[in-house]
């Protein structure tokens, strides 16, 4: 009985330290009114008219509006990033892959974070090949069963262990590497946490901390939060494939699921040098629109994960109607680049109908630009992709990413990628 009492008395400790905000949202018609801002109207009121005024003044102010109120300003570069000779297998998968395995680290912090970067490229390639990039949340050895991928310590608890074996390919259905490999692109993903580790005070092992001023421990309201780190990451993953010559650096596609699929707009919208970006799954802070009380919402976000985002995006905590932009024109960012958004049916937290609005009302900038928005307001039924040059899809099934995902994604890049 004195056990069950103390189990009682840490669990409702737990309890009281848990981090508290508002039940979420899932009756539409609890929705209410709101309104979005145009991402063709300029500061000073006057309307974007050309893609020459998008690319020259409305897509930079934008960009610095969104960077300062929610992502954070990334330091300013030259990055001093060094990459460790490739270890290469010419046969892995069976033959079907090369497989390369490599570090990266920041010059003159040799006890900072060593980021390891897995590529995969389809074996016998005549040419350079594309190539889909993305974080992956439990080590690079569990998106495939390959016993040739290295074990490296990853963060359980707040703390780094060695993963047991039989971690190994735990992944695997969420990354498809065959399939990839198979539709003659390549593969490169890192464990999103040797950038940063994904809890609060995690940047004191991150890369963050690497590029604080003196006497300073914590950045500046405006300055990046673990998410803005985390597609840092991305481009400098980017830097190196620039240099691989089996590598069409001109063709990488930016992907992510859930709080990476935030990861992944935020790189793809920062660093134009993505050829394109896959949202899987992002909702609040990706894809889903703000404004929509459904779902997970900036309270939320800013509650339970306070180190994603930066300072100043805590004044919109409970007040969405004053941010003074929305998701749609985070996802303008991209334009006129190919941008594919995915939603699943029973992931109600992510708002699938929020996702597809913000891929609508991004339509816009890409129809300005000569391109194809999704065409329609109507979102589409289950399995029933929209893929022009902004794509969506909502599948059946959980906060996920499955084949079917896949399927449409290879799809959608191989049809742009082929022009």
């Amino acid at each position: 009985m004195k056990s069950v009492a103390v189990l009682s008395l840490l669990c409702a400790a737990a309890l009281a330290q848990a981090p508290k905000f508002r039940a979420y949202n899932y009756d539409e018609s609890k929705v209410g009114a709101y309104s979005l801002p145009d991402p063709l109207q300029l500061a000073s009121g006057k309307h974007v008219t050309s893609a020459k005024i998008w690319k020259t003044q409305r897509r930079p102010e934008l960009l610095k509006l969104i960077e300062a109120q929610m992502f954070g300003k990334t330091p300013a570069g030259p990055w001093h990033v060094t990459y460790s000779s490739p270890v290469v297998e010419n046969a892995a998968l069976g033959g079907k892959a090369i497989r390369k395995q490599l570090t990266m680290s920041i010059e003159g912090h040799a006890d900072g974070p060593q980021i390891h970067l897995l590529l995969y490229l389809p074996a016998n390639a005549k040419k350079p090949v594309p190539v889909v990039l993305g974080l992956n949340f439990s080590g690079n050895h569990t998106v495939s069963l390959d016993p040739g991928i290295e074990m490296h310590e990853v963060w359980v608890r707040n703390k780094k262990q060695l993963p047991a074996p039989e971690s190994r390919g735990t992944q695997a259905e969420q990354w498809q590497v065959e399939k990839i490999l198979a539709a003659g692109m390549g593969l490169a993903t890192i464990y999103y946490s040797e950038i940063e580790p994904d809890y609060v005070g995690g940047m004191k092992e991150g890369v963050r901390s690497l590029f604080f001023r003196a006497g300073q421990t914590e950045p500046p309201p405006d300055e990046w939060g673990a998410i803005a780190a985390w597609a840092w990451g991305l481009s400098r993953a980017l830097d190196y494939m620039e240099k691989d010559k089996q590598i069409d650096a001109r063709h990488v596609a930016v992907f992510g699921h859930s709080r990476l699929g935030k990861t992944a707009v935020w790189a793809g919208a920062h660093d134009t040098r993505f050829a394109a970006v896959i949202s899987n799954n992002s909702g609040e802070g990706g894809a889903a629109i703000s404004k929509r009380d459904y779902g997970e919402t900036i309270e939320h976000l800013n509650v339970a994960f306070p180190h994603w985002f930066c300072g100043n995006y805590k004044q919109y905590t409970n007040h969405p109607e004053n941010l003074p932009f929305d998701a749609h024109e985070l996802l303008a960012l991209i334009a006129p680049r190919p941008l594919y958004v995915a939603s699943a049916e029973e992931d109600r937290g992510s708002d699938p109908r929020g996702e597809f609005l913000g891929a609508l009302h991004a339509g816009p900038v890409y129809e300005l630009m000569g391109k194809k928005g999704l065409g329609t307001d109507q979102m589409p039924g289950l399995h029933q992709p929209i893929q022009h040059d902004v794509a969506y899809h909502v599948r059946a099934g959980k906060h996920d990413v499955t084949a079917y995902d896949w399927e449409q994604y290879l799809a959608f890049l191989k049809q742009h990628f082929s022009k």
